[in-house]
């Protein structure tokens, strides 16, 4: 991760930092991790994985929609995200894949297990799968990320050292908070507070620095081989993406599903690349009724 010290991040993410934080933390191999596990104990585990930079609040709907159905339901923010720890390290598919194996192996949780991952979330989820397909129950990917595609002027330009570190100090704030909008297709863009608790994890040191290192490490355009070998696995996987997805385009579901013949493929009509916000009760009812075997 970059050294860059940039303006707007002031305050270290530590105990005190964390004291008024919902959910729990466990001390991993890499640093702390932020979670939330509920549901009855005797349900079935979920693991939901999210994006790029929206922490585990980018769930709120699908949690509570997955737990009310009877899932035992485990979400947390990924390294260098929300109120996790920001280890210097490539955050790339490495990190990711070794934060998830070490939190499943922290909290005790019997394997296979059932995991959902949201844009680089299911990059995230097919790189962990892709590597331990004896732990996967079943694996539903909603707009993942991982395939080339086009990227903004914005998004090549950070890639570039030095250049990417001064483009993210003074516009990245910026330009994070105002793309938020372009997750939703229906007018208004995110709820009623979204963006302010977004904006939370923008004062804490590493945060920028994360992301650019993400950006750089390959994980959002260049694990094609990872879905490859997804596909010669026998476990059930469900692709859903919204049919008006600026972010992760529509269109990328015929390369996935490609790489991934056996997949189920549902379209949400009327949504972006935040179908589970937008059409949040049959988002959650595709996920229930695939997840419980009925689906």
């Amino acid at each position: 991760m970059s050294g860059y010290r940039f303006r707007e991040e002031t305050r270290v993410l530590d105990a005190q930092a964390r004291a008024d934080a919902p959910g729990q933390f466990v001390e991993l191999p890499d640093g702390v991790v932020h979670y939330e596990l509920a549901g009855p104990p005797e349900g079935p585990l979920v693991v939901l994985i999210h994006g790029f930079s929206v922490p585990y609040f980018v769930w709120d709907p699908t949690f509570d929609g997955l737990v009310k159905a009877g899932f035992r339901v485990l979400r947390y923010d990924l390294y260098g995200r929300g109120y996790s720890g920001r280890p210097e390290a490539v955050y790339g598919g490495d990190l990711f894949e070794r934060q998830l194996d070490n939190l499943l192996d922290a909290l005790a949780i019997a394997r296979p297990v059932n995991v959902v991952g949201l844009s680089m979330g299911g990059a995230i989820a097919v790189v962990f799968a892709s590597r331990h397909p004896e732990e996967i129950r079943r694996l539903a990917l909603l707009a993942p990320a991982g395939l080339p595609q086009k990227q903004p002027l914005v998004a090549r330009l950070v890639r570039l050292p030095v250049i990417g570190e001064l483009v993210m100090d003074w516009f990245g704030s910026r330009v994070l908070v105002s793309g938020l909008k372009d997750d939703f297709h229906q007018p208004g863009g995110p709820p009623e507070g979204y963006a302010e608790r977004y904006r939370q994890q923008l004062q804490y040191v590493g945060f920028k620095g994360s992301l650019l290192s993400t950006l750089r490490s390959g994980l959002l355009t260049g694990i094609r081989d990872a879905y490859a070998e997804v596909g010669r696995h026998e476990y059930p996987v469900l692709l859903v993406w919204g049919r008006w997805d600026r972010v992760v385009p529509f269109a990328l579901n015929e390369e996935v599903r490609r790489l991934i013949p056996r997949a189920q493929f549902h379209i949400v009509e009327n949504a972006g690349h935040a179908a589970h916000f937008e059409r949040a009760e049959e988002v959650v009812e595709v996920l229930s009724g695939f997840l419980s075997g009925t689906g």
